[in-house]
């Protein structure tokens, strides 16, 4: 004979489809505020629902000159990218709320967003500036800022207020033209071998052609600053020992460096190509590695 289901029993059913249903209703929130873009080419920000904030960027497309027709296709392009971006971290704020330390978001969303931001609005300035006056300061856009609603993904603070226009605006890292800063010089200022391992690059000088004696010094500039990140790297390898979880290092320090060394080569190509045949395939010389 089959025996009714206890009181308790019941009560205790009723409460775990609720959990379900409040845990996929938080799905459906989550999913539905990262859709929820407007599409007009205005201010744009990707809010998300879900307790870790917004990050929002200024508008690129509003602070742009009249831009030639013949840059029209690849300037358009630029900013189609600058909106999936940052569309993509505001998913990653979701994504890993809870994760890292006080400067998480900072480190491994906000930072690597900000080096692809002033790649892609230099890339930008660059395809305006071939038949036209070319922008000055764009890069002063890369920067976005976290507009807390809740809390911090990574745990830390609530973000900094919104400062400036949204704009969706987050790029693809580096280009011709691009400013930003890589270690490489051949490995040069590995910060030795620690407990943390060290991060190593190919060499970037021993694969340049004859460098025309008006790009000398741009040249010898930006060999210099990929040196200088590649030593920075390896200092902030050590001082992060221990912090985030198994994807740490390749997201907020091996991601990041590569998005510079891409924008860094691509511009020491740029200021050799002004005079002589530009060098093709610098780019495939960005990637890093952790040896341990």
């Amino acid at each position: 004979m089959s025996r009714a289901l206890p009181k308790y029993n019941k009560r205790r059913v009723t409460f775990i489809g609720g959990a379900a249903a409040v845990a996929l209703s938080g799905t459906v929130i989550a999913g539905f505020a990262l859709a929820g873009e407007t599409p007009d080419s205005g201010a744009k920000n990707a809010r998300t629902l879900a307790g870790p904030g917004t990050i929002s960027c200024p508008d690129v497309r509003s602070k742009l000159p009249a831009v030639p027709a013949s840059a029209k296709a690849e300037v358009d392009r630029n900013l189609t990218l600058l909106n999936t971006q940052i569309q993509e971290a505001n998913k990653r704020l979701v994504d890993t709320v809870g994760q890292g330390g006080p400067n998480f978001v900072q480190n491994a969303i906000l930072g690597p967003l900000k080096d692809k931001r002033v790649a892609t609005v230099n890339r930008i300035a660059t395809a305006i500036g071939r038949t036209a006056a070319k922008p000055q300061g764009l890069d002063s856009l890369a920067t976005c800022t976290l507009n807390a609603a809740g809390t911090n993904a990574g745990g830390g603070a609530a973000g900094k207020p919104q400062a400036g226009g949204n704009a969706g605006n987050a790029g693809n890292a580096g280009n011709a033209g691009n400013a930003g800063n890589a270690g490489n010089g051949g490995n040069a200022g590995n910060a030795g071998n620690t407990a943390a391992g060290t991060i190593t690059c190919p060499d970037v000088r021993s694969k340049l052609p004859a460098v025309p004696a008006s790009a000398k010094a741009e040249v010898d500039r930006n060999l210099t600053l990929l040196d200088t990140q590649l030593r920075e790297a390896n200092t902030r390898l050590v001082n992060t020992v221990g912090q985030g979880g198994p994807n740490f290092v390749q997201n907020a320090i091996l991601g990041p460096l590569k998005d510079k060394r891409v924008a860094t080569v691509n511009r020491i190509a740029t200021a050799i190509g002004r005079t002589a045949a530009k060098p093709q395939g610098l780019d495939s010389l960005a990637a890093c590695t952790l040896t341990k």
